[in-house]
């Protein structure tokens, strides 16, 4: 018996492991995929996916994140909302933010000035959009494995043990409360609690368990688009003040919600595999840079009764673009969409903005995406256009799909118990955060809520 288990080596679950670890308790932490070192993509010497499973990107020691971009949003409010969950969310913020610098991550931040903000803020306020200025620290693509590395090497010199290449398949519980979890492999480990971290690619099982015990929660919203890719010279002049610029825009036919996020100044534009689907990123390296930018251009959707499942909605749609371009994203010029017109292989080849991903099919988004996404994604490039001039142009690339999933948000309480007894959640996979630091910051703080109810 142990005092707790922790299903999913990300952010969230490192985190707690920490926190936990330094109050004595004997932790395990489970993760269907393998330890930093063996997070190996075959993509980079392949140059196409191999369909690993499970994936080296989306599972293992540290996360999804650890191959992301590796920037820390150093705002409560970015990637969930931690005011909900905390009376003091700077101070879990800036927490989460000096036990990275602790492992590794560069001093350096970065901060927009008083007068780039005005100067951002003015010019997106003139049609209709707004700047939300953040501080961040950038990690990159290619020091952060070190820095999970550094990370998980603590952790176990703390005692942590972990169970790695093994997925949690079920829950154990007897007489309504959580006794630990079963494995694929038919073993089982008990504990006093169980924590529920398993990230974004634990959705799908997470709502397998909330369906099968009856676990408190609700559908959250969905986010679906497109990833743009533009010169680096179009971009530069605002990345250099935020590198990770949040614009925030309403359109005028839907009057619906599209975003920014996760832009990656010289970066490369990256596929993600699925089980059943594949989707798109982008990374940044702190040592490698292209000539390129490229952002996510995300359109929030949200479903009313009787039909609330966003996932399976954003799954459907991931299925069809995955259908559409044989298992690799379609890529599409934006001159060629506003043309109503696919791409082609030799429009992409002579295009002036070359595209980072080559393991993509020439196509067009129209006939994978909903009409209304599509014309969201039209109407806010325009907007923001207007923002940042060039990334309006023909030769701008876009890349589909772009999905984030926001998993069924898990009712949680003060602790972050949910309504079966002994089983918290935290993290992406709980539907508690969307991004690094609030999922590391929910991960504290079910490990505080764990200590608490003991």
């Amino acid at each position: 018996m142990q005092d707790v288990v922790v299903v999913g080596a990300g952010p969230a679950g490192l985190f707690a492991a920490l926190e936990l670890s330094v109050h004595g308790k004997s932790v395990v932490v489970v993760d269907k995929g393998r330890d930093i070192s063996e997070r190996n993509c075959p993509m980079k010497k392949w140059g196409h996916c191999l369909h690993c499973e499970p994936c080296h990107i989306m599972c293992g020691m540290g996360g999804a994140g650890t191959y992301s971009d590796g920037i820390l949003n150093l705002h409560p409010a970015i990637g969930g909302d931690l005011t909900r969950l905390t009376d003091d969310p700077w101070a879990l913020v800036d927490e989460v933010d000096s036990v990275f610098l602790r492992y590794g991550a560069p001093l350096e931040t970065q901060e927009p000035t008083q007068n780039d903000v005005e100067e951002l803020s003015r010019r997106a306020a003139s049609v209709g959009a707004r700047f939300i200025p953040i501080k961040q620290r950038h990690m990159g693509s290619d020091r952060t494995p070190e820095i999970i590395r550094e990370f998980s090497n603590d952790l176990k010199r703390r005692g942590v043990r972990f169970v790695l290449n093994s997925s949690a398949a079920d829950l154990i519980i007897e007489k309504d409360v959580c006794m630990g979890v079963r494995l694929s492999d038919g073993g089982e480990i008990r504990a006093e609690s169980t924590l529920l971290a398993p990230g974004r690619i634990g959705a799908e099982w997470i709502g397998e368990v909330i369906e099968r015990y009856g676990i408190k929660a609700r559908y959250g919203p969905l986010d679906v688009g497109v990833r743009v890719e533009v010169p680096s010279i179009v971009m530069d002049p605002v990345t250099r003040i935020n590198r990770d610029p949040k614009f925030h825009i309403i359109t005028h036919r839907y009057d619906d919600f599209i975003r920014t996020f996760c832009t990656n100044p010289g970066g490369f534009v990256v596929k993600e595999e699925y089980r059943d689907f594949i989707a798109t990123n982008g990374h940044s390296m702190s040592g490698e840079r292209s000539e390129n930018t490229n952002f996510a251009f995300l359109v929030r959707l949200e479903l009313t009764k009787p039909i609330e499942n966003t996932t399976a909605y954003g799954i459907s749609i991931a299925k069809l673009v995955t259908t559409i371009g044989g298992r690799r994203p379609v890529i599409q010029r934006l001159g060629d969409l506003h043309r109503g017109r696919r791409s082609t292989g030799e429009r992409i080849a002579r295009n002036p903005v070359r595209n980072t991903l080559k393991d993509v099919t020439p196509g067009d988004i129209s006939m994978a995406l909903p009409h209304r996404i599509v014309m969201d994604v039209i109407e806010g490039l325009e907007i923001l256009n207007e923002i940042i001039p060039g990334v309006n142009a023909d030769s701008t690339l876009l890349y589909a799909p772009e999905i984030k999933f926001y998993a069924r948000e898990i009712s949680v309480d003060k602790d972050l118990q949910t309504s079966i007894q002994s089983l918290y959640a935290a993290g992406d996979g709980a539907g508690l955060s969307r991004g690094i630091v609030a999922a590391a910051a929910t991960g504290l703080l079910a490990a505080r809520g764990i200590l608490r109810g003991e």
